[in-house]
């Protein structure tokens, strides 16, 4: 199982639209995602509410995990995503 150690950059953390542009760039990955804060169990990356939950604040670490073809190629796209501030995006 690949996996990825990211610092989230997003200024609200995982929260409204950085929650919204991860979960949806995590269903359209073509393998199953999860993602977990600290040593806490992993969820669905592609569940807004799930993500959302996890309370994910600025300056947190999280650890995403995928299996199967491209699974490195998608977690490689979602870590950017993670350490990028999705507020400071424009649309």
């Amino acid at each position: 199982m690949a996996q990825r150690t990211v610092v989230v950059a997003s200024q609200v953390g995982l929260h409204a639209r950085p929650a919204k542009l991860f979960t949806q760039a995590a269903a359209a990955a073509g393998v199953k995602v999860t993602i977990a804060k600290g040593d806490g169990p992993p969820v669905d990356a592609a569940s807004i509410l799930r993500v959302m939950a996890l309370a994910v604040k600025h300056g947190d670490e999280v650890t995403i995990a995928a299996e199967g073809e491209g699974a490195d190629e998608a977690l490689d796209r979602l870590a950017e995503m993670l350490a990028t501030d999705l507020d400071a995006v424009e649309a």
